[in-house]
């Protein structure tokens, strides 16, 4: 018997839908994790107001907010899902939090293929995308501000769409 994908969450963590009400802890958070590339102020907000988002956070035992994804069917090609941000508080890694918010996003999207973009120099990530399934699929050279190479890695879900979601 395989076990369940996601892992349950660890006692005393919560997955909820993040709301705009959400906005300064993600904002927050945003920058203690990509002090180079969080989000501006006006961008998070609109990932909150935009049509068609996906929000969710996980909620740390304390109240605090542990973890974040944001993720959009990609506008030219309905087949693909982009995880804009996910991220989870230092404080809060190696628990499983970003496998967990990265299968619900594969889940909930119902698209075939999802995508993300992350620095070529982040071990971390990678390795955590590559266990989970995910592939490089291009290498977008002098991507972030500080010119560092992003790779765009995508994973086949294997979900076929259905009509109205095309």
């Amino acid at each position: 018997m395989t076990a369940p994908y996601p892992a349950p969450l660890e006692a005393g963590y919560a997955l909820r839908r993040a709301t705009v009400f959400d906005l300064r802890a993600v904002y927050r958070l945003e920058r203690l994790i990509f002090p180079r590339d969080a989000y501006p102020y006006t961008d998070l907000f609109l990932l909150f107001v935009l049509p068609g988002m996906l929000n969710q956070k996980i909620v740390a035992p304390d109240g605090s907010l542990a973890a974040f994804v944001s993720a959009t069917r990609a506008l030219f090609n309905r087949d693909r899902a982009w995880i804009v941000t996910i991220g989870v508080h230092p404080a809060h890694r190696r628990r499983g939090l970003a496998r967990h918010l990265l299968a619900l996003v594969e889940e909930r999207m119902k698209v075939p293929y999802v995508r993300l973009t992350v620095r070529e120099g982040n071990v971390p990530a990678i390795t955590l995308y590559r266990d989970t399934g995910y592939r490089v699929a291009e290498r977008k050279l002098g991507y972030y501000r500080d010119g560092e190479t992003g790779l765009v890695m995508e994973k086949e879900v294997g979900v076929t769409p259905s009509p109205e979601t095309r």
